[in-house]
């Protein structure tokens, strides 16, 4: 760290009620780690929500108490007021015209993200720590057959390798996969399980890998090679794309050439992959932290401090189980034919027909196995996505055209121009700036 003061942005996109909670793990974990009192680091929370998400309502985002408060230098909270505050200034001055600026922030999982890198360039953050509101600063091995737990300084460890990079991406442990324990039978074998995930899944998902996790029950410890390392590793590109995680995520903000938006197709997710497809000229380095994905939402009481010594097996008795995977599938299909589409365009056709034809003869194995049709709609999400790429794909373009006119004007004005003003109780600011 120099003497200078690095300005740190700390991005949430949400919409579960328990966010505040969340905050205020982390939040004790930065003070843990030395951050807070560290006066070369200005710490600057920027929070994107959704309030229809899980009908929820603003206070249960924008209520930060004094406690919390007095951790971070300033405090952003961003509602659909003010990313039509944000929309309005882009095109009032002449930055992006009525349609770019709907287009890059419009409903979805990626506008969210983009609002958050936005507001964090705007208000001249050195670097952005984006967090999920389902993970946690802790980690969880398997040892003799108990779950042993140890906490994770995730924003000190990205602080001290994201200088050497553009972006820097950590580790994942817990409930990663919403695929449940399958018992293979006549019924399901395996290799028509495996002919089915991977024709849904992307190319860097691996079968045995998938198999160990659902030997553990469904869970992912961490490694202890990991925990015990101080050592970050430059990610690979496999398959024209340097794969990162949307969360444990950190950019950095201080190259604008190097800033990349966030894309998905409407109605999908994958807007990681897709950042992943833009990064062959980046510097990518996964460092040795870990966060804890409760996919379930089952170990909120991991924030007040209880910790399990085993973990629930993840298996298809349950419906909430069911249905997280099933709509997991319906995800996959949804972003996979634009990301075959980017990555291999020349073998697109070929590609996409052997994924329907595996699709076609596993699909009703899995219907059968978890007793719903449901499954059906996997194959007629492909076709749609499938007859839609060529637009999604000029849409992932157009996103990335338009993000360009913003740097560009970033790059013109140092930002300073970029003061939009603040017209509502949503957004509450405790730093200079007031608006985003």
């Amino acid at each position: 760290m120099t003497n200078r003061q690095i300005k740190v942005g700390i991005g949430f996109a949400t919409g579960r009620k328990h966010f505040q909670k969340v905050l205020k793990s982390y939040l004790y974990n930065w003070k843990e780690s030395g951050l807070v009192d560290n006066h070369t680091v200005s710490l600057n929370l920027f929070v994107a929500y959704d309030v229809s998400y899980n009908n929820t309502k603003k206070t249960d985002y924008t209520q930060v108490g004094a406690d919390i408060a007095e951790f971070v230098d300033s405090t952003h909270f961003i509602g659909g007021k003010e990313v039509q505050q944000i929309k309005n200034w882009l095109v009032q001055n002449d930055v992006l015209d009525a349609q770019e600026a709907s287009k890059l922030f419009r409903k979805g999982y990626a506008s969210q993200r983009n609002v958050v890198l936005f507001s964090a360039m705007v208000n001249q953050m050195d670097y952005l720590l984006f967090l999920d509101d389902d993970e946690y600063p802790v980690a969880v091995t398997n040892t003799l057959g108990t779950a042993v737990w140890g906490g994770q300084q995730v924003l000190k460890t990205h602080l001290e390798n994201i200088r050497h990079a553009d972006i820097t991406y950590g580790y994942h442990c817990g409930y990663i996969s919403p695929i449940p324990c399958i018992e293979f039978t006549n019924r399901m074998r395996e290799k028509d399980f495996r002919l089915f995930i991977e024709a849904i899944s992307n190319d860097i998902i691996n079968w045995k890998t998938i198999r160990e996790v659902m030997k553990d029950g469904g869970v992912t410890y961490a490694s202890t090679d990991v925990l015990t390392s101080r050592t970050a590793v430059e990610v690979p590109e496999i398959h024209s794309a340097k794969f990162i995680s949307g969360s444990n995520l950190c950019i950095n903000l201080t190259n604008y050439k190097m800033v990349y938006p966030f894309y998905n197709p409407p109605g999908a997710r994958g807007e990681d992959t897709f950042l992943s497809t833009c990064l062959s000229e980046h510097t990518v380095l996964r460092v040795p932290c870990y966060t804890f994905h409760d996919g379930f939402s089952i170990y909120n009481h991991l924030l007040s401090g209880v910790l399990p010594t085993a973990l629930r097996f993840v298996t298809p008795a349950s419906v909430q189980i069911v249905k997280r995977f099933y709509k997991a599938c319906v995800g996959w299909v949804r972003y996979k034919p634009l990301f075959l589409y980017i990555t291999d365009p020349d073998t697109y056709p070929e590609k996409i027909e052997e994924m329907k034809e595996k699709l076609y003869r596993t699909v009703p194995l899995v219907c059968d196995y978890f007793k719903t049709k449901d499954f059906y709609t996997v194959l007629d999400e492909l076709n749609k996505y499938d007859r839609n790429v060529k637009k999604h794909y000029q849409e992932f373009l157009a996103v990335q055209q338009i993000w360009t006119k913003i740097m560009t004007h970033f790059q013109q004005t140092s930002g300073k121009a970029l003061k939009i003003p603040h017209r509502s109780a949503e957004l509450k600011s405790t730093g200079p700036m007031h608006g985003v």
